[in-house]
């Protein structure tokens, strides 16, 4: 059996408020993590994030039950039902949305589920490779693959941060889950992070901060430190979650 080490934080910027919410939930054999960056909304975005972290952990089957990518997606429909709960106004203005991204894993089988909608990301880091492992649902990741946009182009894009889907939106969601469960490796290193994070922080420097890293919250303070160096005059709320495959501890 694997286990894991995990760390979080979340963090105003230059914002008036921070509207992005993270959540570390250890399930028994199973452990959750979900990120949810809000927007918009009379009551705000962090409303819709909350709603969103809220809900999607208690949308999930208890410990014992399958361990099925059916199940996650369920929970983040359930997520998106709340959030639409909570909404004010028949008007578009009024209208609370947030992105989602989660990863679930189960020990006992020593592998991972993860779901998305909107723009928060995951990351993996295997074997000093690094991998994202979600698609943005925003119109410059379709510019991108259009190839109207080169990769540059598109971190300084001003219509960035324009989804095509989110939590809250008036329309069904579907989220984007991985279809079956994916064997993890003991020092696999999974990020999940909110746009802030992702687009104040390279490759490299995501890479460089794991290498110089002994625990999950050294990783993230070494990014922090990046993204602090950049000091952005207009620096989103940024949030991340860092989650380490360790072996398990092995009872005195």
């Amino acid at each position: 059996m694997l286990g894991i080490a995990a760390a979080a934080c979340s963090e105003r910027g230059e914002r008036s408020r921070n509207e992005d919410r993270v959540c570390v939930c250890p399930q028994g054999v199973r452990w959750l993590a979900v990120l949810a960056d809000g927007a918009g909304g009379h009551r705000g975005g962090d409303e819709a994030s909350r709603r969103a972290v809220e809900a999607l952990p208690q949308a999930l089957p208890p410990d014992g039950c399958t361990f099925e990518a059916a199940s996650l997606t369920r929970a983040v429909v359930a997520a998106h039902r709340h959030v639409l709960a909570g909404q004010g106004g028949e008007q578009e203005d009024d209208r609370m949305h947030s992105t989602v991204v989660t990863l679930w894993i189960d020990a006992a089988s020593a592998s991972a589920l993860w779901a998305h909608v909107g723009d928060s990301r995951l990351y993996l880091v295997r074997r000093g490779v690094l991998r994202q492992l979600t698609t943005d649902d925003s119109v410059v990741q379709r510019m991108l693959e259009a190839g109207i946009l080169t990769e540059g182009q598109a971190l300084v894009h001003p219509n960035r941060g324009q989804l095509i889907a989110a939590l809250g939106i008036e329309d069904d969601v579907e989220p984007h889950t991985v279809p079956k469960a994916v064997p993890l490796q003991a020092g696999d290193a999974f990020l999940l992070c909110s746009d802030g994070w992702w687009g104040s922080v390279d490759d490299a420097e995501v890479l460089v901060s794991l290498s110089d890293a002994d625990t999950p919250e050294e990783w993230l303070a070494g990014m922090q430190r990046c993204i602090a160096a950049r000091a952005k005059a207009r620096q989103d709320n940024f949030s991340a979650i860092a989650a380490w495959v360790v072996p398990a501890a092995v009872p005195a």
